[in-house]
């Protein structure tokens, strides 16, 4: 699904160069629920924004279902973008002003989506996240982990095919990111491909895989238990 080969990210200035990312290489299958973890400026959030397409890569080569992301005109970026990926943020990114069913609606209203299959998607994702009667609500009316599963219904609302969280329980106590954490890994049982960024390890556990980044590298990959037991319970049943 996601294909990376050396990719680079420089960001410059008149007095000074950092290189964020250097000569990253990457797979990233169908189905797959990895995390990236990695201390501030590793460089893990810079490589989300680009796998996200809200950013560009300086060199290298970012394949998203075998179509060359680097070098892509932002118009054919942005359609990429919605017909492919959903965001979940760390902040929500929720409008305050809109109602709850409104925040969900505004990725269909983008796509054009005709009124009567918006209702409909709507009210189906709302019942899968338990967030039905809530859909006339503001988001200040709502606990941190109702907003994020506001959030998340944004994000799964248009049927993407990868989903990018980045620090999804950062603002949630730990009853609220438990419960993000255990929709999250519903979502990937029912097939769904993640990838997120976390300082968390319990939160990484969630994941099948663990990628750790320094200096805008990649320094290890490693299979996480919690999945391997799971993987191991499934097989005897």
């Amino acid at each position: 699904m996601i294909t990376i080969k050396k990719l680079s990210k420089i960001f410059r200035t008149e007095e000074l160069e950092t290189k964020a990312l250097s000569e990253i290489s990457l797979n990233i299958n169908q189905g797959d629920f990895v995390s990236i973890m990695g201390p501030s400026g590793s460089g893990k959030s810079t490589l989300l924004n680009i796998v996200g397409l809200l950013d560009s890569a300086s060199d290298g080569s970012y394949q998203l279902l075998n179509q060359e992301m680097v070098g892509l005109k932002e118009k054919d970026k942005s359609k990429a973008r919605k017909e492919n990926i959903g965001f979940i943020f760390q902040n929500f990114n929720l409008i305050d002003e809109l109602s709850v069913y409104d925040n969900i609606e505004l990725p269909l209203i983008y796509n054009n989506v005709p009124l009567a299959e918006r209702k409909k998607k709507i009210e189906a994702i709302a019942t899968k996240l338990a967030i039905a009667h809530r859909l006339k609500h503001h988001p200040q009316q709502l606990s941190g982990g109702q907003q994020q599963r506001v959030a998340v219904a944004r994000a799964l609302i248009n049927d993407p095919k990868i989903i990018l969280a980045d620090e999804p329980t950062g603002n949630l106590d730990s009853k609220n990111g438990n419960e993000v954490m255990e929709l999250l890994t519903d979502l990937h049982a029912n097939g769904a491909t993640i990838l997120m960024v976390t300082h968390s390890d319990y939160d990484a556990s969630f994941s099948q895989k663990t990628i750790l980044m320094k200096d805008g590298m990649i320094l290890s990959e490693k299979m996480n238990n919690r999945n391997v037991d799971v993987l191991v319970a499934n097989s005897k049943n």
